[in-house]
């Protein structure tokens, strides 16, 4: 159980700190491709749709029942997935839309600031910090929980969501950058924003462990569910069609369904 817990951890560690990965990439290229961003958002929602519809929907459904019944348990899943999508909104409903990293328009945000509103483009990137750190608390725990059922099913969505933190780590780290001219301060604030993932992972774990069972586990697994598939519909998609053409986002997609399909059938 250690060995999954500290595999589990290791790679909500790595989706978390992503963010600095856009980070870094935003601070030193001088040239952005919005087709390579187009479609790896694409397939990073393709990922998440199709494990979170078809692998961990089951899997929290089948365990809610052995715990409650076929019946009884199909209906917490219903609820528990629902309750994942209410909980995520509900942040982002909470969050600023101008510093909500998922309403992700950094260039246009930086095109429309003077070059005397070094401020305002300042405290939007720290904003921005905040607000990550916000949304990847229910994105680490998803992360971990699913590491911990299943290592394979942990990767996958390991690096899916480690693909839609680097252009939140680009929304964080070019804001700041403007505003100071320090690569140092854009970097750090953007990959402090992404251990919120981590520490989301280790909060969720120790406050759920004790109560650990078939109908918590179940109820925490659909849940992930539907906080996935609010993730994909409300940021990878918008984003990644913003960024580039409908049908490399498209293309992307189901490109990501296609790989997650295969990799869970080579671990039947």
């Amino acid at each position: 159980m250690e060995g999954n817990i500290l595999f589990a951890f290791s790679f909500t560690l790595f989706a978390g700190l992503s963010t600095g990965i856009g980070s870094f990439i935003g601070l030193l290229s001088k040239t952005f491709n919005p087709k390579i961003l187009t479609i790896s958002l694409g397939f990073s929602a393709g990922v998440m749709l199709y494990v979170s519809m078809i692998e961990i929907f089951v899997k929290a459904k089948d365990s809610l029942s052995s715990s409650l019944g076929d019946k009884c348990g199909y209906v917490w899943t219903v609820i528990a997935f629902f309750c994942g999508i209410f909980v995520i909104a509900l942040i982002d409903k909470l969050v600023p839309a101008y510093e909500n990293p998922h309403e992700m328009n950094t260039e246009k945000k930086i095109e429309q600031s003077s070059d005397k509103d070094k401020a305002r483009l300042l405290r939007m990137g720290v904003f921005s910090a905040l607000a990550i750190g916000i949304h990847n608390f229910p994105e680490g725990l998803a992360t971990f929980m699913s590491g911990l059922s299943d290592p394979t099913l942990g990767i996958s969505i390991a690096v899916a969501i480690a693909i839609h933190n680097i252009p939140e780590g680009l929304a964080v780290s070019a804001p700041i950058y403007y505003a100071t001219q320090s690569r140092n301060k854009a970097f750090v604030l953007s990959f402090l924003s992404g251990l919120a993932e981590p520490v989301g992972a280790l909060i969720g774990y120790f406050l759920l462990k004790q109560f650990f069972n078939d109908f918590t586990f179940g109820f925490v697994f659909a849940s992930v569910a539907g906080i996935m598939v609010y993730i994909s519909l409300d940021e990878l998609l918008p984003t990644a069609e913003e960024y580039g053409e409908h049908h490399l986002a498209i293309g992307g997609l189901i490109a990501g369904m296609f790989i997650m399909a295969v990799s869970l059938l080579l671990f039947l």
